[in-house]
């Protein structure tokens, strides 16, 4: 972080200058710390859009070129060349890891995939028809009753192990309740298969059968994880350092972003997409909704269109399509309902004028939920899938915070709209 520059604020014929910062790539910051010392106001950005609230050095985004980096690799790289376990380990540390790195990361990782015995009756307190992300904001915050041997965030080795729990045990943690929801016993982890495999097995296996991952749907798996494991200071993201900053436990501060992330704006979205196509229900009818979606007095929203932050195209869902392709080839489901349904909205929205124009093109939540619903992920699971992806993430991000000199815990400012100050008048005298 380098500055040259300084900026100056003129407020009420008073002047103050503010250092410029410059990252790596990416916009200049100004450094307002001293904004209200200096001017006696706060700025006002409702949503943070305009806000640097840290340094990081994790993932980058450029939404206009449709740029996604990992720690300055392009997302399109890294999952056609990386598993899973690789991409946690460069988000982790920095760097990818070389073999012997790899192997005993692994190794570490297997060692904690299974869960306190205990913990498995936490379950029982729950509904079976309880949603599954409720389940989970409970289970991961209830891990520090259960692990209090990782949770000093000052201490080095407890926030590794803390990490390594964390990535290792939500599979598990997810994998359970699903089949808490449907009532089949709970399979345990099986180190010998690898990350997305294992989750396979946990899910979908019986124990009066054998079950053989298959490949392709775990390759599948493995790159939904890769393509959502880290999204810079999103929502969720920035509720973990949020919580995080007080100096909370990881396992408070990982159910805290879980919660976050359960929110219909940020991690149901990929959800939304496929109640939507089930309420378009058939391909006769899209141009019908393609005409509601471009009426401003019509409630109705075309889902996975279009994304926040990318003001191009989404690059993870150029990958995700060529993975709905791959999956619904292999269980021979192209002529499925809803795939041909999806590729009629596809066709239609990059060629329609006004979707082009907007720049509306299909994201990766477009994509990634037809692909779990073939690989036969309930869709109450959807987000709990995109959980288990952020982790590694948010832990990469709540460990920097930790590690950064300059971390406050978090106090954001308000522009307060109330009353005045007034005096409490007796009830006689109250109008």
């Amino acid at each position: 972080m380098t500055t040259q520059r300084t900026a100056t604020l003129t407020l009420d014929g008073k002047t103050a200058e503010f250092p410029v910062f410059s990252g790596t790539v990416g916009p200049d910051v100004i450094d307002i710390r001293s904004l209200y010392a200096k001017t006696g106001a706060f700025t006002f950005d409702p949503g943070f859009m305009s806000t640097g609230a840290c340094k990081s050095s994790i993932t980058y985004i450029d939404g206009d070129k449709g740029e996604l980096l990992y720690r300055g690799y392009p997302i399109e790289q890294l999952a056609v060349n990386c598993d899973f376990l690789e991409v946690c380990y460069l988000l982790k540390n920095g760097e990818l890891p070389n073999k012997s790195q790899y192997d005993e990361w692994v190794k570490r990782v297997k060692n904690h995939t299974m869960v306190h015995e205990q913990l498995t009756r936490f379950y029982q307190g729950f509904r079976r028809d309880a949603h599954p992300m409720a389940v989970l904001v409970g289970v991961v915050g209830a891990l520090s009753a259960f692990y209090h041997d990782s949770i000093d965030v000052n201490n080095p080795e407890h926030r590794l192990v803390a990490a390594i729990r964390l990535i290792a045990k939500m599979p598990t943690i997810v994998a359970m309740a699903y089949r808490y929801s449907t009532g089949m016993p709970f399979m345990f982890p099986r180190n010998d298969l690898d990350y997305s495999a294992n989750f396979m097995y946990m899910m979908f296996a019986t124990p009066c059968e054998e079950y053989k991952p298959n490949p392709v749907l775990t390759r599948a798996l493995d790159r939904i994880l890769i393509l959502h494991a880290d999204h810079e200071q999103n929502a969720s993201t920035s509720t973990v350092r949020l919580a995080g900053s007080s100096g909370a436990n990881p396992f408070a501060c990982i159910a805290a972003g879980i919660a976050c992330l359960w929110g219909p704006a940020h991690g149901g979205a990929n959800e939304a997409c496929l109640k939507m196509l089930e309420e378009i229900g058939d391909v006769s009818r899209v141009g019908e909704y393609i005409k509601r979606s471009k009426d401003k007095n019509d409630s109705f929203k075309l889902m996975g269109f279009g994304h926040r932050v990318y003001k191009n195209y989404d690059p993870r869902a150029k990958l995700m399509r060529e993975t709905c392709h791959e999956v619904l080839t292999e269980l021979g489901l192209q002529n499925d309902r809803l795939f041909k349904l999806a590729m009629e909205l596809e066709r239609i929205a990059l060629e329609d004028e006004y979707f082009v124009e907007k720049k509306l093109y299909p994201n990766v939540d477009f994509y990634s939920g037809i692909v779990q619903r073939a690989i036969g992920i309930p869709v109450q699971l959807f987000t709990g899938i995109f959980a288990m992806a952020r982790t590694i993430g948010w832990i990469a991000q709540w460990h920097e915070m930790i590690g950064d000199p300059e971390q406050k815990i978090g106090r954001p400012r308000q522009l307060y709209t109330g009353a005045a100050p007034r005096d409490v008048q007796s009830m006689g005298k109250r109008a």
